[in-house]
C-alpha cells in the first residue's frame, strides 16, 4: 500500500511539474517600468524651440546659400546603431586615457564647401568626462563634463528631408 501511495503522488507531481513547464510561456510580465530622464520635452515644446530658431536660420540661409537648391541643414540624423556603438567606442576610449565618460557635448559645426557645393551645417557628438582619479578617492566634486580632448568625436549625421525642412519631417 505505501509503494502504491508514492507511486500516485509521484504521478501527481510530474503531472503538475508537466504542466507548469508546458504553460510557462503563456504567465504575463509587465515590462519594466521606463521612467523619462531629466530633460524629455514634449513635442508642443520641440515645435516652439524650433519655430524660435526660424528668424537664426533665415540669416544664416539667406546670406550663405541664397543661391543654393537645398538651403542649410536644421537637423541632423544618427542611426542608433552607430550611437549605441559610439557610447560603447567612447566609454572604452575615455577609459583607456584615465577618465570616466559623463555624457556627451553636442557642437554645431560645418563641412566644407566643395564644388559640389556649400558644406551643409552638422552635429558633432563630443565625448565629456573627469579624469578617473582613484577608486577611494574622498572627494565627492570633481571637475567633471569636460570635453575628452584626445577623445574621438561622431560626425556625418544624415541631414534633413529635406535639409530646410522644420519639426517634425
Amino acid at each position: 500500500m505505501r509503494n502504491l501511495g508514492l507511486f500516485v503522488l509521484g504521478i501527481l507531481c510530474g503531472a503538475l511539474a508537466v504542466y507548469f513547464l508546458m504553460h510557462r510561456e503563456s504567465v504575463v510580465t509587465s515590462p519594466p517600468r521606463v521612467t523619462a530622464p531629466s530633460g524629455v520635452i514634449s513635442p508642443e515644446q520641440i515645435k516652439t524651440l524650433d519655430r524660435a530658431y526660424n528668424e537664426r536660420y533665415r540669416i544664416i540661409n539667406d546670406s550663405l546659400f541664397k543661391n543654393s537648391k537645398t538651403g542649410d541643414n536644421r537637423s541632423a540624423w544618427y542611426n542608433i546603431e552607430d550611437l549605441e556603438g559610439y557610447l560603447a567606442y567612447a566609454k572604452q576610449q575615455a577609459s583607456n586615457e584615465g577618465y570616466i565618460l559623463d555624457g556627451l557635448r553636442l557642437y554645431l559645426g560645418a563641412h566644407p564647401d566643395t564644388s559640389e557645393g556649400k558644406g551643409l551645417t552638422t552635429v558633432l557628438l563630443v565625448p565629456t568626462g573627469y579624469k578617473n582619479v582613484s577608486e577611494g578617492s574622498m572627494l565627492l566634486f570633481q571637475d567633471g563634463s569636460h570635453d575628452i580632448e584626445g577623445a574621438d568625436g561622431l560626425d556625418f549625421a544624415g541631414h534633413g528631408k529635406p535639409p530646410r525642412a522644420n519639426y517634425p519631417q
